[in-house]
């Protein structure tokens, strides 16, 4: 029986594949500090013999027998990576860093959760693995961008001096289930708005484009890259693209057609573009998303209902 590890496992997406996991018979340690996951997250394998959850911070080493390790570990949305650019930082590389000696200790493979955010704002669209990018070194997103960067680089150069066994994984938007509320990410604050009868807010004139993939399906690229043989970086994301307006009317027409849409300034740095080329997915690893923007937002809704204490099918009133 292999045995898991997963940084960040309390958080949205590492919740996920814990579940993914256990279903499948395997053992898992869970290593979260809790600045974004919770507990409740996980709290359906809390004293099962297969699953143990330390409290830990990636920055700091830890020393642990493993097979695998997911290093999930970072805050991903800008209103929590933002709050401390600094420890943002230090997490993309002390984290990648300490993860990867205890790789290079026990023989462990490890899986980088990368980001879209390392192609910057691209001036190539869509977005193949080969593009380098177009990243401000110095602006507000950076902590994040250039902490991806250097955590793929730390993972090849591992690779390349202790032969340690990467995957690394190239996330685009995903959304679903077990979302914070207050994470700032565009789906949880259009449902979270449209659920309270607030008005939508657009940034700039919604024109802007994201590619949104199901957590479900994200989890089974992981999956599939952990347990094939391709080093990456691969994009794993759904190559539909949406402009945010498009988003913003398909979810007020889920929850309440009446709402206005309102346009504030678009923040600093906030990429036009974001769309996925899947193609070495497909190829590699006969991965491509199976649920729809319309199909994944169903049960995503109804999640945020239920954090905001709201009955089945309702929500708050128009606000004046």
């Amino acid at each position: 029986m292999l045995i898991n590890l997963v940084t960040g496992g309390a958080g949205f997406v590492g919740s996920h594949l814990i579940d993914r996991l256990m279903e499948a018979g395997e053992e898992v340690i869970c290593l979260d500090n809790y600045f974004t996951g919770r507990k409740k997250n996980i709290s359906q394998w809390m004293g099962h013999p297969r699953f143990e959850l330390i409290r830990h911070d990636v920055t700091d080493p830890i020393r642990l027998e493993c097979d695998r390790i997911w290093h999930l570990a970072c805050p991903a949305s800008p209103v929590h990576y933002q709050f401390n650019p600094i420890k943002t930082s230090k997490t993309s590389f002390l984290g990648t860093y300490n993860m990867l000696g205890l790789a290079r200790r026990v023989g462990a493979r490890l899986l980088l959760a990368s980001t879209s955010e390392v192609y910057g704002d691209p001036e190539v669209h869509p977005q193949p693995e080969s593009y380098r990018g177009c990243v401000n070194t110095i602006g507000i997103r950076s902590c994040y961008d250039e902490g991806k960067r250097i955590a793929e680089t730390l993972c090849f150069d591992y690779q390349r001096m202790h032969e340690v066994e990467i995957r690394v994984m190239r996330i685009f938007n995903t959304y679903g289930p077990r979302m914070l509320p207050d994470d700032g990410r565009v789906v949880s604050n259009f449902i979270v708005q449209a659920l309270k009868g607030e008005p939508l807010t657009l940034y700039g004139d919604g024109s802007q484009t994201r590619s949104f993939c199901f957590v479900d399906d994200l989890v089974e690229g992981m999956i599939r890259l952990m347990n094939g043989s391709h080093t990456g970086p691969m994009n794993i994301g759904n190559p539909g693209e949406f402009t945010i307006r498009q988003l913003a009317e398909l979810i007020r027409n889920n929850v309440n057609p009446q709402l206005p849409l309102i346009e504030k300034p678009l923040p600093a740095d906030d990429p036009l573009q974001r769309q996925p080329v899947i193609d070495l997915a497909r190829q590699e690893l006969g991965w491509e998303p199976t649920i729809s923007l319309e199909q994944g937002l169903e049960p995503t809704i109804d999640w945020f209902r239920k954090v905001l204490g709201l009955q089945p099918g309702g929500s708050a009133e128009v606000s004046s």
